[in-house]
């Protein structure tokens, strides 16, 4: 369950850093953690300071990209670096990839939960003006 008010549970997926929708703190925390998960020179785009949900487009895109880079990496590595690696650090290889999935997988559930309070905020301002 997605959270809209200060007072309900967050998905297990929340980032422990970003505070609950619904807080005064809620937007500048998830722009932080936000700007932690994409290539740093998106910092220099003001626009993503001043849209929030903007960023976390922009993160869902970059990290839903890294991991499809990953599992590509995993179908992939195998045969493109069997001649070239002995089996133990082919086998590493392997693991790193699997590892990174995993890894990207989580940041992604992550991101989209922050994504989805950020639209919801967005739509409650809009509804509001």
């Amino acid at each position: 369950m997605l959270v809209g008010m200060p007072d309900q549970p967050l998905t297990p997926d929340w980032p422990a850093s970003v505070h609950p929708p619904g807080s005064d703190s809620f937007e500048q925390t998830a722009l932080v953690w936000l700007f932690d998960h994409v290539p740093a020179d998106y910092r220099l785009h003001g626009v993503l300071r001043r849209h929030p949900v903007a960023l976390s487009r922009l993160a869902r895109q970059y990290v839903s990209a890294a991991l499809e880079a990953a599992r590509e990496g995993y179908r992939t590595a195998r045969v493109d670096l069997r001649d070239h690696l002995p089996p133990h650090a082919l086998d590493q290889v392997m693991n790193a990839y699997l590892a990174e999935g995993q890894r990207m997988a989580g940041v992604l559930r992550s991101v989209e939960a922050v994504d989805a309070a950020l639209r919801s905020a967005t739509g409650e301002r809009g509804a509001d003006a």
